[in-house]
């Protein structure tokens, strides 16, 4: 009776183990899409245009939007670790340049190391309102039209 008791404790405490250790046990997750390199060596600079880049690659992830040149193409891996916050561990962006006629002009690649940090910068706009509740502005309202105003 002893030696099955010890057992049943032995296997309880083995299991508490286990699932502490894989509760610790980092998770990654992986976002986005960069072609592989042999498909990458197939586009040549001066030659291919959007279209055959599109053809040999695949679509982009995201398109320039201030200024329509270019293609990237972003991957990123995640971590998450127990009860911490997700870490981003790796990032790739394939740049690919188009000049003004659409052709392939520069191919770059760019990681994680190469990041630049983007300060935020905190603009207010100024509304005029100064320490009115939500119900005086509702209720000011009331009271200030017409019937004629309901035409405009």
């Amino acid at each position: 009776m002893a030696r099955k008791l010890k057992r049943i404790i032995l296997a309880g405490c083995t299991a508490v183990v286990l699932g502490a250790v894989s509760a610790c046990t980092p998770i990654f997750q992986d976002h986005g899409y960069i072609p592989p390199q042999d498909e990458l060596e197939q586009i040549v600079v001066g030659i291919d245009t959007r279209a055959s880049v599109e053809d040999t690659v695949g679509p982009p992830t995201s398109e320039a939007l201030v200024s329509d040149n270019g293609y990237f193409y972003v991957k990123s891996r995640m971590r998450a670790f127990a009860f911490q916050a997700p870490k981003e561990v790796d990032r790739q962006v394939l740049a690919i340049t188009f000049d003004a006629d659409g052709v392939v002009a520069n191919i770059e690649r760019f990681t994680l190391e190469d990041g630049v940090v983007v300060p935020i910068s905190r603009r207010v706009t100024e509304t005029g309102i100064t320490n009115n509740q939500f119900l005086r502005q509702l209720l000011s309202g009331i009271g200030q039209f017409t019937p004629a105003t309901f035409g405009q």
